[in-house]
């Protein structure tokens, strides 16, 4: 920065206006920030016939840290030096009253800025604040190196080349708003997309934990779940480093720390020092080199489920308004949970039908069984009886009682047979194995059974194992012209796999008829599926894949309904 030589009159004016104008169509080119900082910097300095000119900024930690700077020497402050506020410095001074500010001997000057100031020659300064929006930003100021102060006038000319700094930097934020919030509604976007389509908690919990992260510039993210017994559990968790809370891993409640305050308030709550933090969470969260962090509270239904936390490595708070921010993909892993509870209800329920039903087809085996059958075989024993002891010359009755007693026989095989349909008292007795191999046997097409099952499984699960070959066997023997079917029977996994396959006609469809919607419905109530598929002239493939491990249990991710935790 060579410095001017001073003029006045209209030559004065039309230098600083050209400076102005030069740096104003840096603004209007929406130039970066730290360029238009730099020419700012620059004119004014050179303008001002100044040593050195300085544009700082003032950050929320008490310091201001140099953004740009030149000088006549080719020695100026390195971009990016800070120093403290205090003492009688301009820098201080600005930042004290908001206006203006001169020093015209730096040798009663104090403070870390003087210091710095001193070191580099300077002998007189101005100062005039940086305001975006009405807020102050930062401070720009021109300094000499002469034993005179800087003349006057000098803060209102150099008030003209900090009005286009804040323009840049109103415009520059204003860019980044708008950037951040096509960027935010992209992430919401793309976790809403998951909600919609019904994709599992787990699968909405790590996504709104990353998608939030990323976002507003965390270095952790972690969603947590508030359990019955006072801890709260993590249940997705993200880490810029790669390095983040495991999830399900759990602490107590209790202390000063973001999961214990957003318990206690239902609230967004914020810490912007975790060395002051408490507690078991707050240990946990001070390994993971946490110093400040955002919490914001999970509600499903109007009942506190969990919470979300963001989290900063950095010395400084996180940004105003993270807390409304992180909101918005709270609500959507809110929406998750309770689609899942719903799911879980209607599951739930579904599952509990099926049981009764099967329930009340047993009730009815046992009480043909116990009852009309036993009374049936004992009406049977006596009308034999009675026809051994008709007389020789009776040949009329003894034919007629002969063939009452056929009749008898036959209403009780009839009989028999219902209560076999009802409950096959050998699933309930020996189990799937002997079961499917009864029916494989009584199949009038040749049966490929392939059975892969250690041991007794749950009884709904075995039922609807058994009631799905029962069904596909029938469809195979009345529609399919089939002349041969495979079965094959596996657990898995921890879920029962059954398959049944003929080289019939195909041309099935769930749609038509009852059968095979009911065991649609069966399968879906137990937590499992079932796949049909059956081109024309192809064959039929029918598969049902059931869970082994508590068949119908609700969703572990339903709402506690409870607030009281143990203290």
């Amino acid at each position: 920065m060579a410095a001017l030589p001073e003029r006045t009159g209209d030559d004065r004016i039309t230098r600083e206006q050209a400076a102005l104008l030069r740096v104003a169509k840096l603004v209007a080119r929406a130039s970066p920030p730290a360029k238009v900082f730099a020419a700012v910097t620059e004119e004014a300095g050179r303008l001002l016939s100044a040593d050195y000119a300085t544009m700082a900024r003032y950050d929320p930690d008490g310091t201001r840290t140099v953004v740009a700077a030149c000088s006549s020497t080719g020695a100026a402050f390195p971009v990016g030096t800070r120093a403290r506020f205090g003492g009688r410095n301009v820098s201080t001074l600005v930042f004290q009253t908001g206006r203006a500010a001169r020093i015209d001997d730096y040798a009663g000057a104090s403070g870390p800025a003087a210091e710095l100031a001193r070191e580099f020659g300077l002998c007189a300064g101005v100062g005039v604040p940086v305001c975006v929006e009405g807020r102050l930003w930062g401070v720009m100021y021109v300094g000499s190196t002469r034993e005179e102060p800087l003349p006057a006038g000098t803060e209102a000319r150099l008030a003209g080349f900090t009005d286009l700094a804040a323009t840049a930097i109103a415009n520059a934020q204003a860019r980044v708003e708008v950037r951040g919030f096509a960027e935010e509604q992209a992430a919401l976007r793309r976790v809403a997309t998951l909600v919609a389509r019904g994709a599992l908690p787990e699968e909405v919990f790590a996504a709104v934990t990353e998608e939030a992260g990323r976002l507003l510039g965390a270095d952790h993210a972690t969603m947590d779940r508030y359990d019955p017994d006072g801890a709260r559990a993590v249940v997705a968790s993200w880490s810029r480093s790669g390095t983040a809370f495991p999830v399900g891993s759990r602490a107590r409640l209790g202390g000063r720390n973001l999961a214990t305050l957003v318990f206690q308030t239902g609230q967004p709550t914020r810490i912007d020092d975790y060395a002051d933090a408490t507690g078991p969470v707050a240990d946990d969260a001070r390994e993971f080199g946490f110093r400040a962090a955002v919490g914001v509270p999970v509600s499903v239904e109007g009942q506190l489920w969990g919470a979300m936390y963001v989290g900063s490595t950095r010395e400084e708070p996180l940004p105003d308004g993270t807390e409304a921010r992180l909101a918005g993909f709270t609500e959507l892993a809110a929406t998750a949970i309770a689609n899942a509870e719903a799911q879980a209800a209607l599951t739930g329920s579904r599952a509990r039908i099926v049981a009764t039903a099967d329930a009340t087809r047993r009730r009815i085996e046992r009480n043909l069984h116990d009852g009309a059958q036993q009374r049936l075989v004992s009406l049977a024993l006596d009308l034999r009886a009675a026809q051994a002891a008709a007389q020789s010359g009776t040949g009329g009755v003894a034919q007629q009682l002969d063939e009452v007693a056929t009749g008898l026989d036959g209403v009780l095989a009839d009989l028999r047979e219902i209560a076999r349909g009802l409950h096959p008292a050998i699933l309930a007795e020996g189990g799937l194995r002997p079961a499917l191999k009864t029916l494989a046997r009584r199949s009038a097409v040749p049966v490929d059974l392939n059975i892969q099952v250690g041991g007794r499984l749950p009884e709904p699960v075995e039922t609807a194992a058994y009631y799905t070959v029962a069904e596909a066997l029938t469809n195979t023997v009345k529609h399919s012209r089939a002349t041969a079917a495979q079965i094959q029977v596996a657990e898995t996994d921890g879920v029962l796999r059954v398959h049944v396959r003929d080289n019939g006609r195909g041309g099935a469809d769930c749609s038509h008829g009852s059968g095979l919607i009911g065991l649609k419905d069966r399968a879906e109530a137990l937590g499992g599926h079932l796949e049909l598929h059956s081109p024309p002239g192809a064959g039929t493939t029918l598969e049902i894949v059931l869970p082994i491990d508590d068949p119908g249990a609700p969703d572990r991710f339903i709402v506690q309904r409870r607030r009281d935790f143990p203290s």
